[in-house]
């Protein structure tokens, strides 16, 4: 008998025949309300779960007494009780390599955007204010060679670092868990304490995972550290960074502008005050929103969950420990 998957995620016709070449597949077309009442419903024969963008904590997966495995299409687990799904023997795997490159490209497009007032300036023209030649009052900085800062050194702030280094002749540092010989090596990188690049970089970047050490790490008393004219950029997870305090430094020009893929709520709310402040650019969780990535991800969670479903060890697998050989 075929292994019963749920799908709750839309995956492209090619990769829905592969998957139901070797599995029964309940596809949960939309997680509102009638959603994930079938969800709950089809937990209760499922072997494995393929999805993105949705908490499955223990209430929920307890519904699912034969899951063997989990196919997540996202590089942040942050979702996910790996412990739990480590004592119960669950696999969970998700996407790390596939979107490094797109998700490094919408960092430094938040970089220049941000720098330069693309947006604020377009909306000038597009609304018909463009009468002269703009003068200071909309001068924006300049990116080449100004100081980027990036908090947490894995492959998408490698990847944001090349970026940097090599095509806008930008100084490095970084701060991360540990020193990265390699990435100094190549970009020429500084290692720094926390409060230290803060101080000194011009574009301070996260590219940090959600963790219980993570969350909250940027509120007011880093804020306080950043320089006037320094811009902060998040493509990280929006809960690493106290949102209130980013609004109040933003608002007190504390520091001079940032660009945001993430925030604490998702979607963003219409009344957010970030959205009234002239010196934001937010853009809606678009970090690996290209046609070639996102099919490039759900291609790698389907090989992912096959193989676990196939009593194989999946390439990204999260949790080891829950790997039984």
């Amino acid at each position: 008998m075929n292994k019963q998957v749920v799908l709750y995620k839309k995956l492209s016709p090619a990769l829905m025949t592969r998957l139901q070449q070797h599995c029964d597949v309940t596809l949960i077309e939309s997680l509102d309300a009638d959603g994930l009442m079938k969800l709950r419903d089809a937990l209760s024969g499922a072997h494995g779960l393929l999805g993105a963008s949705l908490k499955l904590d223990a209430a929920l997966l307890d519904l699912a007494p034969q899951l063997e495995a989990i196919a997540s299409v996202s590089v942040g687990v942050d979702n996910y009780d790996i412990d739990y799904l480590t004592r119960r023997r669950i696999l969970l795997s998700n996407t790390p390599d596939v979107l490094t490159e797109t998700t490094a490209d919408t960092g430094f497009a938040l970089i220049l955007a941000t720098a330069r007032r693309v947006v604020e300036l377009a909306n000038m023209v597009r609304s018909g204010q463009w009468h002269r030649n703009i003068g200071p009052a909309h001068f924006g900085t300049d990116v080449h060679g100004k100081t980027l800062g990036i908090i947490g050194m894995g492959r998408i702030g490698e990847a944001l670092a090349q970026r940097g280094h090599f095509g806008f002749g930008m100084p490095v540092l970084y701060h991360s868990q540990s020193r990265k010989p390699a990435v100094e090596a190549r970009f020429d990188a500084q290692y720094r304490s926390l409060e230290a690049l803060l101080q000194e970089a011009d574009f301070i970047c996260l590219t940090l995972p959600l963790t219980a050490q993570t969350e909250g790490l940027i509120g007011a008393g880093q804020f306080a550290l950043m320089r006037p004219d320094s811009i902060f950029i998040n493509i990280s997870r929006g809960k690493v960074v106290d949102e209130a305090a980013l609004i109040d430094a933003l608002r007190h020009q504390r520091i001079r502008a940032a660009g945001l893929d993430v925030f604490e709520r998702e979607p963003l709310n219409h009344d957010s005050p970030l959205l009234q402040l002239n010196n934001v650019v937010a853009t809606p969780h678009m970090g690996s929103a290209t046609h070639e990535t996102r099919e490039a991800m759900a291609r790698c969670a389907v090989e992912n969950l096959l193989a676990a479903l196939a009593g194989e060890k999946p390439a990204n697998l999260v949790n080891p420990a829950a790997w039984q050989g």
